[in-house]
C-alpha cells in the first residue's frame, strides 16, 4: 500500500510539472503560454503588480432587513436593527445585498488593475440558527453563487468556443475550502469524498484540468498565475485544522495531512528546479501562541520546516478565517523532529483556538501574540545600515570580528542573519462578513524584470547579493543550512539532563532518521528569497479597504466592546433606521506603503520583524509612545507622555503581571484607568478590529493598569 501511495504521488507531481496550467493568466507577452491547438486567441493584458485577497463572505439568503440580531434570531426574524448591508459588530452573516455591492465595487474600481485573485474560503452561511439548519444543497448553492459573481465580474466578454472552462476568465482566480464550506462544519474526512468531488465540479473553472484528479483526492492544487514565474498554492487547511475530528494531523502516512505535505514538498522542489516562486494560501491560518493553536502541532511543525527549507521559493502566505487583521510568524527554532514524527507530545500543551473567535477570545489571542513578540530578539540600541550589517558578515568570514560590533553580530545570529531567515510569516486578512466592517485587501508586488520573456530556468533577481557560502553563524541560525543535520544537532542539545550523565566511554547515538523526507534547503550560494530580500515578486505592501456601514442607510453606530454588549437585538437609539442606502463604497483604512506608524518599506521579513518587536515593547521608544492629551473632561482617556523621565508609569507585560496578581491587578492599591502607551500596539489592535472599536474601548481592553515600577523592559 505504501508503494502505491508513493507511486501515485510521484505520478501526480510529474503530471503537474509536465502540463502547466492554462487558466488565462496575466502575462506581458502572451507568446509565453503554450495554449495548445484548441485554445482560443487571447488579447494582450499588461501585468499591474497587484492582486486581490478576498475571504469569508458568509452569504445568507435568509437574512432580513430590520430583523433582530439576537443569538437565536440570527437576523432571520424578529424586529431589530439589522441593516440593508449587514449588521456590523454582530454574529449575523452577510446579506446578499452586501455580496452584490462588493462585487459591483470591485468591478468598477479594481477589475482592470489586478493580476489575479486569492479567495480563501467560507462562502456559505454559519450554522447559527436552530430553526433553519443548514443543508448540503444550501452550502453548495451559496458557493455556486460566489462563483457566478466571479464570472460576472471577471468572465470574458467574448464567446469562448472551446471545451476548457478555465479559459473563461480574464485573470486567474484561486479558491480554497473554508471550515463552513462543508457539512457538518469543521469536519472533512479523507478524500475522495462527497465534498471534494462536489467542489471539483463547482470550481471546475478554477482548477487546472490535469490537477482535478488530485483535487478530488485531497482538495489541494496550484495555479501558475504568471506562467513560468509565479504559482499560487491552494492548501486544504481542513486537514491541518485542530478542530477537524475526522483526521489526525500530519505525522501518520495514512493521514491526508501527511499526503498533502508530501505533495507540497514535491511541487516546491519542482518549482525550485524551474526557477519559479510560490505563494501559499489557505483558510485557517497557522495561528500559534504560547497557549493557543489553530493547527494540529504535527502539521504546524512540518509547515514551518517546509517554509524554512523552501525560503528561497516562497514569496509569502495568506489566510482568512479569524476575521481579525494581523500577521504571524513561524519560528524555525521551535522545530522538533520527534513531534513531526508523532513520537513526542507537544511540550507547550497548547489549547485549540476553536472555530469561532468571540470578541473576548480574540482579545486574549492578540494579547498572547504580543506577549510572544515581547520575547523576540531585541536589536541593539544603536542602529547600523544594511551595508554595515553585510560587512559584519564578511568580517566574520575573515575572522576579523571587532569587539564593538559584538551586539549586532549576536542579534543577527539570533534572527537568522541579515535576512532574518529564522522566521517565515503569514498574513491574515479580515473578512467581508461584517463581523466588524466588511473588508478586502489589495497586495502590491514587484514586477521588475517581467517586461520581457523569462526562461524557465533563469529567474529574474535584481539587486540581491547571494548569501555567503560559509557557516559562520551570521547568515543562518544554528550554524547550519537548515538541513536534517542541523535539526538533529538542535535535538542533541536539548537532551534531558539524566541522559547527559552517561558514561564518558559511551558514544552518543545518532538520532533516528524521521519517517518522512526532509526537504532540501536552498543552495549555499543561492540568493535569499523574495520574502527576505527586495527583488522581483517581493510583496511591496498592501492597501486595506473597508466599508464603514455606519455611513450607509442611516445605520446605527456599533459599539464593539464586549461579548455582553453585542447580539441582544436592541440599541440605545430608539429611532427606527430608514433603509435608503447611500452609494456603497470601500475606502482605504490604511496603506502599508505610506504608513507613519508601521514604517514598512516593503513586506520582507526584517520589516515585519521590526514591527512585531516594537509591538512587543512594554516600554516603547519615544517615537512609539502615545502623547498626553491636553485638557479634557473626566471621561477622557489619560495618555502616556513620550518622556519617560516625566512619567514613572510603565506598562507591564500582561502575561507576567497575571502571574504575580490574580486577575492581573494589584490588590493593594485602588483601581485606575487602563491605558495603552505603545502607539504601535494600539494601532495594531485598532486595525485588527477594522477601525470599528472606539479608542476608549481599545484602551480599556488592551491598555494596562498604571504600574509604579523601577523595572526596565525585559531583557531578550
Amino acid at each position: 500500500m505504501r508503494g502505491v501511495v508513493l507511486l501515485l504521488l510521484a505520478f501526480t507531481a510529474c503530471a503537474a510539472a509536465a502540463a502547466p496550467f492554462r487558466q488565462y493568466p496575466l502575462v506581458e507577452d502572451d507568446s509565453q503560454i503554450d495554449k495548445g491547438s484548441e485554445a482560443p486567441p487571447t488579447s494582450r493584458r499588461q501585468l499591474h503588480g497587484r492582486f486581490l485577497h478576498l475571504t469569508d463572505f458568509h452569504p445568507d439568503r435568509f437574512y432580513k432587513i430590520n430583523s433582530s440580531y439576537e443569538d437565536e434570531a440570527a437576523c432571520h426574524r424578529g424586529s431589530g436593527d439589522a441593516g440593508f448591508l449587514g449588521a456590523a459588530g454582530t454574529d449575523c452573516d452577510s446579506p446578499i445585498s452586501l455580496v452584490n455591492e462588493t462585487f459591483k465595487w470591485i468591478d468598477a474600481n479594481l477589475k482592470d488593475s489586478i493580476d489575479f485573485v486569492i479567495w480563501t474560503g467560507d462562502s456559505a452561511r454559519h450554522d447559527n440558527d436552530e430553526k433553519i439548519p443548514r443543508t448540503e444543497e444550501q452550502v453548495e448553492g451559496l458557493n455556486e453563487l460566489l462563483v457566478a459573481k466571479f464570472v460576472e465580474v471577471f468572465g470574458k466578454d467574448e464567446y469562448i468556443n472551446d471545451t476548457d472552462p478555465t479559459n473563461d476568465f480574464i485573470i486567474p482566480i484561486v479558491p480554497t475550502f473554508g471550515n463552513n464550506d462543508i457539512l457538518p462544519h469543521n469536519i472533512l474526512a479523507k478524500g475522495p469524498n462527497r465534498w471534494t468531488k462536489r467542489y471539483t465540479s463547482i470550481w471546475n473553472k478554477f482548477i487546472p484540468e490535469e490537477q482535478r484528479h488530485g483535487f478530488e483526492r485531497g482538495g489541494w492544487f496550484y495555479v501558475e498565475v504568471i506562467p513560468n514565474n509565479l504559482a499560487v498554492f491552494s492548501l486544504n487547511t481542513m486537514y491541518f485544522f485542530d478542530s477537524n475530528s475526522a483526521v489526525d494531523g500530519c505525522a501518520d502516512r495514512s493521514e491526508p495531512g501527511y499526503e498533502q505535505m508530501e505533495w507540497l514538498r514535491i511541487q516546491l522542489q519542482f518549482l525550485r528546479e524551474r526557477g519559479m516562486k510560490a505563494i501559499m494560501m489557505g483558510h485557517v491560518p497557522p495561528a500559534r501562541t504560547e497557549s493557543k493553536r489553530s493547527w494540529d502541532e504535527t502539521c504546524w511543525q512540518k509547515y514551518t520546516l517546509w517554509m524554512r527549507q523552501y525560503r528561497d521559493i516562497v514569496v509569502g502566505s495568506m489566510y482568512g478565517h479569524m476575521n481579525i487583521d494581523h500577521f504571524l510568524f513561524q519560528d524555525a527554532e521551535d522545530l522538533d523532529l520527534k513531534i513531526m514524527d508523532g513520537l513526542a507530545d507537544e511540550a507547550g500543551l497548547r489549547e485549540a483556538l476553536g472555530d469561532k473567535l468571540t470578541i473576548q477570545s480574540s482579545a486574549d489571542y492578540l494579547t498572547d501574540l504580543r506577549a510572544d513578540w515581547s520575547d523576540l530578539p531585541n536589536p541593539p540600541s544603536s542602529e547600523i545600515s544594511w551595508t554595515d550589517e553585510q560587512e559584519l558578515v564578511h568580517q566574520a568570514r575573515r575572522n576579523k570580528r571587532k569587539k564593538k560590533d559584538r551586539g549586532h553580530r549576536k542579534y543577527l545570529k539570533k534572527i537568522g542573519g541579515v535576512w532574518a531567515e529564522r522566521y517565515s510569516a503569514s498574513l491574515v486578512s479580515p473578512s467581508v462578513i461584517p463581523k466588524y466592517f466588511p473588508t478586502l485587501r489589495v497586495i502590491e508586488y514587484n514586477i521588475s524584470g517581467l517586461e520581457h520573456d523569462i526562461t524557465r530556468h533563469s529567474p529574474v533577481v535584481t539587486g540581491v547579493e547571494t548569501r555567503p557560502a560559509d557557516s559562520n553563524g551570521l547568515n543562518r541560525p544554528g550554524n547550519g543550512d537548515g538541513s536534517l543535520m542541523e535539526i538533529e544537532q538542535r535535538e542533541k542539545s536539548t537532551i534531558s539532563k539524566h541522559k547527559k550523565k552517561r558514561k564518558k566511554n559511551r558514544k552518543h547515538k545518532r538520532p533516528k532518521k524521521p519517517n518522512f523526507e526532509v526537504p532540501a534547503p536552498p543552495s549555499k550560494t543561492a540568493a535569499p528569497g523574495p520574502a527576505y530580500s527586495p527583488q522581483t515578486l517581493t510583496w511591496l505592501g498592501f492597501t486595506q479597504y473597508y466599508a464603514n456601514l455606519t455611513k450607509f442607510a442611516g445605520y446605527y453606530e456599533p459599539k464593539i466592546l464586549t461579548d455582553q454588549s453585542m447580539g441582544h437585538g436592541k440599541h440605545p437609539d430608539k429611532k427606527k433606521p430608514q433603509w435608503h442606502p447611500n452609494h456603497f463604497e470601500f475606502e482605504v483604512e490604511y496603506d502599508t506603503r505610506n504608513d507613519s506608524v508601521y514604517r514598512l518599506q516593503d513586506l520582507t521579513m526584517r520589516g515585519l520583524l521590526d514591527v512585531a518587536t516594537r509591538i512587543g515593547e512594554f516600554k516603547p521608544k519615544k517615537g512609539d509612545r502615545l502623547e498626553r492629551e491636553q485638557g479634557g473632561g473626566d471621561e477622557e482617556i489619560e495618555w502616556a507622555t513620550s518622556r519617560a523621565e516625566e512619567d514613572e508609569h510603565i506598562e507591564k507585560d500582561p502575561i507576567r503581571n497575571q502571574k504575580k496578581h490574580k486577575g492581573g491587578r494589584d490588590k493593594h492599591r485602588k483601581h485606575k484607568k487602563r491605558k495603552a502607551i505603545n502607539k504601535v500596539w494600539f494601532t495594531f489592535v485598532k486595525r485588527a478590529y477594522v477601525s470599528s472599536m472606539d479608542d476608549t474601548d481599545l484602551h480599556d481592553e488592551f491598555g494596562q493598569e498604571d504600574a509604579f515600577s523601577d523595572e526596565g523592559p525585559n531583557e531578550r
